[in-house]
């Protein structure tokens, strides 16, 4: 149904209306925040929209960040939506009512490592958030070598930049759709999830957002500027061309994706990693070529260096992670069922990780094979121990900050509580979702997860003690507890094994 117009600074938008369950909505699809990515634009930062006369219609999602699909098995689990356009640079909103004002703002930022993705995904439909009292944003940004490739004569972070610029947006037309601006929730996953690390690390982002959840992330993906433009020298040597934005600035999109597959590629399998530089394989997780860059303006550290120093001070958070995030990639794939126990010391040390903190999972888990034992060390590795500092570092610089664990085993593949399985349960979106919950996912658990985000974005208190001087975890979906379930320091001694310094 055709919907209310609203005034933003570039122009009237028109949306329609959406019903979620007895409840009507108002959803803007494909707004433009940043001026189309055509020629220099691709590698300039975000420019401003060019304003329209009349209305514009917010009817349909708008075209998707430049990308190439998921490579299986990948593929399998998880949804992907291509649509070519030069106006990628937009986004959504849905709310409960474009009259109301002062309700609280969440701000979505999609996942992906950093090359795929898109806030389109029906995932990620706004809708229940809205059915709920909150204005919620769906955000695209540039990905892969448009976002995150490091050329000299181009700024660095262009994808944070993009991500800076949306909020903006959001600072100055949300109340028009009935949003405050004085409370804006950002939330994400994954990539999206580092990216809030690097935006409370940033200076540029200062004051656009007032709360975050980072929901399977770490505040260690960025990349040294030298060990970046390992992977540009790489990237450009595919063309015979300069390693400088003068040199691809010609290059069509459909180029520099085959170049930026194949150097991604390369990574994964080089037999000697340690060419690319220690801060692309240590913090791009041994899969990532393409992320954040500590260009010294956009991100002037690492951000949990950052936020030690007291980057973001102010911005209280929700974070957590997924019981086995690492099953995902490894399980589906076959790699797990490989693994001896004579190859996990190996396996470790290519990960970064000391053979020795195997030590703990080893006896803890009697009955698992290697592989199970890997993918449990590298899930705290990579994203329950950064995702521990992150929160540890908040609470020392004087906010608040509340630690989940999501627990609930998927029938699927066996891959358990693997990574992005919370996804459909945070926004109750679990129709659509088979290929990686399985065809009876529990309604219920949704409605406790997406309660519990609405929560904190309303009240800045999610329903459970604060990290302080012990860890109380929030766990859902865990069937050996009860609902409601907080434990303290779970699995402290594994925890201990992996942290980083």
């Amino acid at each position: 149904m055709t919907g209310v117009g609203v005034t933003t600074q570039a122009g009237v938008v028109r949306g329609r209306r959406v019903r979620t369950g007895d409840t009507e909505v108002h959803a803007f699809l494909g707004i433009p925040y940043a001026a189309p990515l055509v020629g220099a634009a691709r590698f300039a930062p975000p420019g401003p929209v060019e304003p329209w006369d009349g209305e514009r219609s917010a009817t349909e999602h708008g075209p998707t960040p430049p990308q190439g699909p998921y490579p299986p098995p990948t593929s399998e689990l998880l949804p992907s939506v291509i649509v070519e356009g030069d106006e990628s640079l937009n986004l959504s909103v849905w709310t409960p009512d474009p009259g109301a004002s002062g309700l609280p703002v969440m701000v979505w930022i999609h996942g992906g490592a950093f090359v795929r993705g898109t806030h389109r995904l029906a995932t990620y439909d706004g809708a229940a958030f809205a059915r709920d009292g909150v204005v919620m944003v769906g955000v695209n940004y540039r990905l892969g070598a448009l976002g995150f490739l490091s050329l000299p004569g181009a700024p660095d972070n262009r994808g944070l930049l993009d991500q800076i610029a949306a909020l903006a947006w959001v600072q100055a037309n949300i109340a028009a759709f009935g949003g405050d601006p004085d409370r804006v929730t950002v939330f994400g996953e994954s990539a999206g999830a580092m990216s809030i690390a690097a935006l409370l690390a940033s200076p540029a982002a200062e004051g656009l957002f007032t709360r975050a959840i980072l929901q399977s992330g770490n505040g260690i993906s960025a990349a040294d500027v030298a060990d970046a433009r390992l992977v540009t020298s790489e990237f450009t040597e595919t063309f015979s061309l300069p390693p400088t934005v003068t040199g691809v600035a010609d290059l069509e999109t459909a180029q520099l994706q085959r170049a930026q597959d194949a150097v991604a590629a390369m990574v994964v399998g080089d037999p000697n990693p340690h060419r690319w530089g220690a801060s692309i394989m240590a913090r791009g997780l041994g899969v990532m070529s393409l992320f954040p860059t500590i260009d010294g303006t956009v991100l002037p550290a690492l951000p949990i260096d950052a936020i030690r120093a007291g980057a973001g001070r102010g911005v209280d958070i929700l974070a957590g992670t997924t019981r086995d995030e690492m099953r995902f990639f490894l399980v589906p794939s076959g790699l797990a069922g490989m693994v001896t126990a004579e190859m996990l010391p190996a396996l470790l040390t290519r990960f970064g990780v000391d053979p020795d903190a195997a030590a703990p999972y080893l006896a803890n888990r009697p009955d698992e094979s290697p592989g199970d034992v890997l993918c449990s060390v590298l899930t705290d590795h990579a994203f329950r121990a950064p995702t521990a500092d992150v929160v540890d570092a908040v609470v020392a610089g004087g906010a608040s900050a509340w630690q989940y664990e999501f627990a609930w085993r998927t029938p699927v593949r066996d891959l358990r509580a693997c990574h992005a399985l919370e996804l459909a349960f945070v926004f109750d979106n679990l129709g659509g979702s088979a290929a990686l919950t399985g065809d009876a996912p529990p309604q219920a658990l949704a409605d406790e997860m997406h309660a519990t985000w609405v929560r904190f974005a309303t009240t800045g208190d999610p329903g459970w003690d604060r990290v302080g001087d012990t860890r109380p975890v929030r766990t859902f979906g865990d069937a050996d507890l009860e609902v409601d379930a907080v434990v303290v320091d779970p699995r402290a001694d594994e925890l201990a094994a992996v942290r980083h310094p």
